[in-house]
């Protein structure tokens, strides 16, 4: 008999919010994940806030993952996707969808990504912005493209999307993922290595983006940085 390889429903769908520091946005965000996915659970890895992000996050109905200290993202993110596979649900058709704390209601349109995963379009689904916010000039995403294209011959527009979907098996290929600003290249670069086919939507989404300021540019730096060891460490 053949097995039953029905399409997974919202119920088999998980979202994983990495946040730090967003307690004026991640209630907005995780109404609007709410919005795309109404049955899904939402996981919010909480990269050690000095604020009430955890405390907003749990009053709005998600499940917290918080780290005492802060460890970046990418270590955030590896433990509340660990702690998902142990849970159990993280397997098979199973679709985890990441997403960052401060989309805000824009989150409510992430849909697309995980039902491309769920047409098979995909295994990894990226979600490129329609519209182009703040940002400096286009040094770490220039990297971060080149990057892939040396590593895993791919050419991506949004190589360092937080937004993304993915089938939950292909968790086995990318944990744990790259440190902090890293995740998300090296989530890239080793699903690709894996054989998981990567598609690229452009969404309507909106986030805080970092401006031209003194800390707008270390913040890149830091991108940057992140992003070169990645690069290094998957030669």
């Amino acid at each position: 008999m053949a097995m039953d390889r029905r399409p997974p429903t919202d119920a088999e769908i998980t979202v994983i919010v990495t946040a730090r520091d967003e307690a004026e946005s991640i209630a907005a965000t995780i109404a609007g994940v709410r919005s795309a996915f109404p049955r899904a659970a939402v996981l919010v890895a909480d990269d050690g806030s000095a604020d009430a992000t955890a405390q907003l996050a749990r009053e709005a109905g998600a499940q917290v993952v918080r780290t005492e200290r802060p460890l970046g993202k990418g270590g955030a993110a590896t433990l509340a996707a660990r702690a998902l596979v142990d849970a159990g649900p993280a397997q098979g058709e199973g679709i985890v969808v990441f997403c960052d704390g401060d989309l805000g209601s824009s989150a409510a349109r992430l849909a697309p990504l995980a039902e491309a995963v769920r047409a098979r379009r995909a295994d990894v689904a990226v979600a490129a912005f329609a519209r182009r916010s703040g940002g400096g000039f286009g040094l770490a995403l220039g990297f971060a493209r080149f990057a892939i294209r040396r590593r895993c011959g791919l050419r991506m527009r949004a190589p360092i999307s937080g937004q993304r979907a993915l089938r939950a098996g292909v968790l086995s290929d990318v944990l744990p993922f790259a440190r902090r600003f890293g995740m998300e290249l090296g989530m890239t670069i080793d699903a690709a290595r894996a054989g998981h086919r990567l598609l690229e939507l452009e969404l309507d989404l909106s986030h805080r983006a970092s401006a031209r300021t003194p800390s707008g540019f270390l913040h890149r730096g830091r991108q940057l940085a992140d992003f070169i060891r990645v690069y290094l460490a998957r030669r």
